[in-house]
């Protein structure tokens, strides 16, 4: 089936489609980027959907892709997309503002009962009946010119968000969710914009349990990595991968020799650096106790193990009877954080206890902690096996 589109391949095209892109009341967007070889994704093509009529843009063509990020961050429009952290990122890279109204189907779904996080192929056969084609997964979508079947694949990520989100809508409407909606979205978008403000040797993994004086080296090293994949406009990976980072950090050596015993850092580009990453180790052994950042805390309660565990068995019995899907609701760590706010009896509130989170599951906890609660195995052999009573 032919698909007819709009194909915007210069900055004066790109323009005029967003003058009139800017009267829309709803616009879906979808991207296409590669990031397998560079520091920061290269962004290759976005489609739109909008008041019926679909257009690609060839983002390689275009100079300056601002007039389009501009429109989008504007008020006064729903933004629809799937799984759309990128399209975030790609918007506050671009222009330091989030898109406005934003309304993501796969978090909508997962709301609504649906598995979470769902592919978009899995959300289109479930809510529209639909199986779209998924012949062009692994295309180089740097290469030009694209045939006219790879832009029509592009082109159902983007036209079949309205419709998705029209039935998910509809349906978090009737459950009484669409507030939840609201509240979920605004919550993601501050998420991510705080994530990208940070610095993101945090969030690296194996930080637990090292001490401030390892952790301040981790942070030099962060800085050196980061700054040498942009010098070269490679992957962080590819310069100093995290788990060889880590180790250094923790052995806290600057002595070429210990560093050069690390299995793992024999690579010639690596050794033709050792200096370089000896001098970041030293920087930061000689920073001050004061300068060096605070320890990462770990679990001091021993019965988090077991009580995390239980509840979180108990999670996935309370989202199937609600009909909505425990990987959305929360995390392992999530219930942790309730077990330490509570047992604390202070600090910020964690997710579990705010919100829409707090209604589903997180009062029900809270009431199961304070021993309110009782649970009882009813069948063994039924979807929803747990029942809670006073």
């Amino acid at each position: 089936m032919t698909v007819e589109y709009e194909d915007i391949g210069s900055d004066a095209d790109l323009r005029r489609f967003c003058g009139e892109l800017a009267r829309s009341r709803s616009i879906a967007f979808d991207t296409e980027f590669v990031s397998e070889s560079t520091f920061r994704p290269v962004l290759c093509l976005v489609q739109v959907a909008s008041d019926g009529c679909l257009a690609v843009i060839d983002a390689l063509a275009i100079d300056d892709l601002r007039p389009f990020w501009e429109v989008i961050a504007r008020a006064g429009h729903e933004t629809i997309v799937h799984a759309g952290r990128s399209e975030m990122e790609f918007c506050l890279q671009a222009i330091g503002r989030p898109p406005a109204g934003l309304f993501d189907v796969q978090i909508a779904a997962g709301l609504a009962g649906a598995e979470y996080p769902a592919a978009f192929g899995t959300l289109i056969s479930k809510f529209l009946g639909h199986s779209p084609p998924q012949h062009e997964t692994r295309t180089d979508w740097l290469h030009r010119p694209l045939s006219k079947r790879q832009i029509e694949y592009a082109l159902n990520d983007a036209r079949y968000l309205p419709p998705l989100r029209d039935v998910i809508g509809g349906r978090l409407g009737e459950l009484g969710r669409s507030a939840w909606m609201e509240e979920e979205m605004a919550a993601w978008c501050g998420q991510i914009e705080r994530s990208l403000a940070q610095e993101r040797w945090r969030q690296m993994s194996g930080l637990a349990g090292l001490n401030a004086r390892a952790l301040a080296i981790v942070r030099e090293l962060h800085r050196w990595r980061d700054a040498e994949a942009q010098r070269r406009d490679q992957p962080v990976r590819r310069v100093l991968r995290d788990d060889l980072l880590v180790e250094l950090a923790r052995r806290g050596s600057s002595e070429v020799k210990r560093i050069r015993a690390v299995r793992g850092m024999e690579r010639g580009d690596l050794q033709r650096r050792l200096g370089e990453i000896a001098t970041c180790i030293q920087r930061g052994l000689d920073l001050a106790e004061n300068e060096c950042p605070p320890r990462i805390p770990r679990d001091q309660m021993p019965q988090l193990s077991v009580l995390g565990q239980f509840l979180f068995a108990a999670l996935g019995s309370i989202c199937r009877q609600a009909h909505m899907a425990p990987n959305l609701v929360a995390t392992p760590n999530d219930i942790r954080e309730l077990i330490v706010f509570r047992s604390a009896g202070g600090g910020e509130a964690p997710p579990l206890a705010r919100g829409w989170r707090a209604e589903v599951v997180g009062h029900l906890f809270e009431d199961l902690l304070a021993g309110k609660l009782s649970v009882r195995i009813t069948d063994p052999k039924s979807d929803h096996p747990l029942a809670f009573e006073r």
